[in-house]
């Protein structure tokens, strides 16, 4: 019974793990959503029926977003490795998780976005063009807050994934939660290590459903 509880994972270790972890979510959610919603809503405004269709850039946008969205994580870091390692100038630790992470977390960010935003209903959209407002304040002041509570929910549903996404970039040695569970619950048979990282992450996602959730709503009723 006892010793489960052994393990040779200090506090300190598994507090540098956590900062790590919360590091590169938070970084890659910042860079991915920067690169992530434009698309989106160039996916959504230049689609055919769209306010400004162009389907030249559709056509170019949405393939490449399709074939990022169809690589597995784990295959994408090790494919772009050499991008990776010309942009930080390393493939490992957190500096060499980011990359990918942004690289896989993007076109995700897109997709969500793109289904947000078409569910705006078309009488929102009616009423802009019947306002006179111009393609830029259509999308500023009708479709992104119409669709707002819908948005915050999908970026939660986005920073969930790019968790997941962290912990198998520890196969790889890219620091965090996930390269403890490796390095010790795995190749040592650290089964406290194992858990104790699992029960973790769980806590995290839990937290930030319930957040994502409650800002959601809170949007909603305003």
């Amino acid at each position: 019974m006892f010793e489960f509880f052994d393990t040779a994972i200090t506090s300190d270790q598994f507090l540098l793990a956590l900062h790590d972890t919360l590091l590169m979510v938070s970084l890659s959610l910042a860079f991915g959503a920067l690169l992530g919603i434009p698309l989106g809503i160039v996916l959504v405004i230049c689609r055919p029926g769209g306010i400004v269709p162009n389907h030249l850039v559709h056509q170019v946008i949405n393939p490449i977003v399709n074939i990022l969205r169809s690589l597995p994580f784990i295959i994408l870091l090790i494919t772009i490795l050499p991008l990776t390692r010309w942009l930080v100038g390393t493939t490992i630790g957190t500096p060499g998780a980011i990359v990918p992470l942004v690289v896989f977390i993007a076109p995700y960010i897109a997709r969500l976005v793109e289904s947000s935003l078409l569910e705006v209903d078309d009488g929102i959209l009616e009423s802009a063009n019947a306002m006179g407002a111009s393609a830029l304040q259509t999308i500023w002041h009708f479709m992104l807050p119409e669709a707002a509570s819908s948005l915050i929910l999908a970026l939660t549903t986005a920073t969930i994934g790019l968790l997941g996404a962290t912990a198998m970039a520890g196969t790889v040695g890219g620091g965090g939660i996930g390269d403890l569970a490796i390095t010790y619950g795995y190749q040592r048979f650290d089964a406290f290590a194992t858990l104790s990282t699992a029960v973790v992450l769980i806590i995290i996602v839990q937290l930030l459903q319930t957040l994502g959730t409650r800002f959601a709503r809170r949007v909603r009723r305003e």
